[in-house]
């Protein structure tokens, strides 16, 4: 682990401490959460178009110059209760640094306002929308925390339907098991500096809606990885979620996917969005090679 990674642990692990606890009856009622504001540099460098699919907002962000027919889906984590957040776009800022691609952005309905049933018949229509337009060759797909659940769910649901595939997956710790049952959750808990699992995984499991918790929907770790497009796997070792991380990425293995993992021990929850770390610049140089 690097000195800046550990830096930056230390200040992760305090910044959760002050954060007030979130629980899923406090949200219910709430002012619904608007998403943060597109960094300066990136609104400078692409051009925004604000539209809605199913009734749901889309941004999308072109490149001014140089857009190749390439395209990034970006799914944004939080639990499934939190907006787009600034480290979101930190991450999506990053990914197409230097690249020809397009970002799309969906902005599924949060929980417990909203749920897996109807965020997948909106992801479900943003894909069509976005296959359907001119110019777009290559599509890859990634999330973060819940954003790649998201991510593996939406190829496992085009898979099953027939549907045209994202040419990659990309998850960075995703969020594959919502019922926590993992022996190796709980052994983790006392190390992670950002999540813990009495607080999250309450509000994972409203996202179910009326959906069984070990729905492959929900739950994409108790789906089959057997004809799935590219997966890549980004997970660091001091989060509750590596162990369910770990076990799908051997999945994946064992189906002869040609996706790689990418597994930092000393690293936190969604590392990439700490972009300055040397953990980060690897994994994130990575994906940006696949765009």
């Amino acid at each position: 682990m690097s000195i800046t990674m550990a830096v930056t642990a230390r200040a992760v692990a305090l910044r959760a401490r002050l954060t007030p606890r979130r629980e899923v009856e406090r949200l219910r009622g709430r002012p619904y959460p608007e998403p943060a504001a597109i960094p300066a540099d990136l609104e400078r460098s692409h051009a925004v178009e604000r539209t809605e699919v199913a009734g749901r907002p889309v941004i999308r962000l072109a490149p001014c110059a140089g857009a190749d027919g390439t395209h990034l889906v970006y799914l944004h984590g939080g639990a499934f209760v939190m907006p787009l957040l600034t480290a979101h776009w930190w991450i999506v800022r990053e990914l197409v640094r230097g690249t020809g691609a397009t970002v799309t952005v969906p902005l599924y309905r949060l929980a417990p306002e909203g749920t897996a049933e109807e965020g997948y018949d909106f992801l479900a229509a943003a894909w069509a929308d976005l296959v359907r337009r001119p110019g777009v060759e290559r599509i890859v797909v990634a999330g973060d925390s819940a954003g790649g659940n998201l991510a593996i769910g939406l190829a496992m649901a085009l898979r099953d339907a027939g549907s045209r595939p994202p040419d990659e997956v990309v998850a960075f710790s995703p969020a594959l098991d919502v019922t926590a049952s993992h022996p190796a959750v709980r052994e983790l808990d006392p190390h992670d500096p950002m999540l813990s699992v009495d607080e999250v995984q309450p509000l994972c499991a409203a996202w179910a809606g009326a959906r069984e918790l070990t729905d492959p929907l929900v739950s994409p770790l108790y789906g089959s990885a057997e004809g799935l497009p590219p997966v890549h796997v980004v997970q660091g070792g001091r989060d509750i979620l590596a162990a369910d991380a770990l076990a799908f990425a051997r999945s994946l293995q064992r189906a002869g996917n040609p996706g790689r993992l990418i597994y930092e021990p000393g690293a936190f929850h969604v590392y990439v969005g700490a972009y300055w770390t040397p953990e980060a610049r690897r994994a994130l140089g990575h994906v940006r090679g696949l765009l």
